[in-house]
């Protein structure tokens, strides 16, 4: 039985998705899983990724409120939700 997952997307981009789907007489999970399974297909999907130095600058860690641990707490925050 297939699992439910929540994703995030651009508005834009879900919109889309959306549009094609109905162009094509599809639903909008048989979409991104075409979309999943043709990107993870993709032979430089299976690299891994290079490291990428970030500078960093100050002290003391996190702002209040800001928990790494959890993507969706951070996208609220970075959205101007939390």
């Amino acid at each position: 039985m297939p699992k439910h997952t929540t994703v995030r997307l651009n508005p834009a981009l879900q919109r889309k998705a959306k549009a094609y789907a109905r162009t094509h007489n599809l639903t909008f999970t048989a979409v991104m899983e075409r979309a999943l399974m043709s990107y993870l297909a993709r032979p430089e999907a299976g690299r891994k990724p290079r490291r990428v130095e970030i500078p960093s600058s100050g002290t003391g860690g996190t702002l209040p409120g800001v928990d790494l641990n959890s993507n969706a707490k951070l996208l609220d925050i970075m959205d101007g939700i939390a």
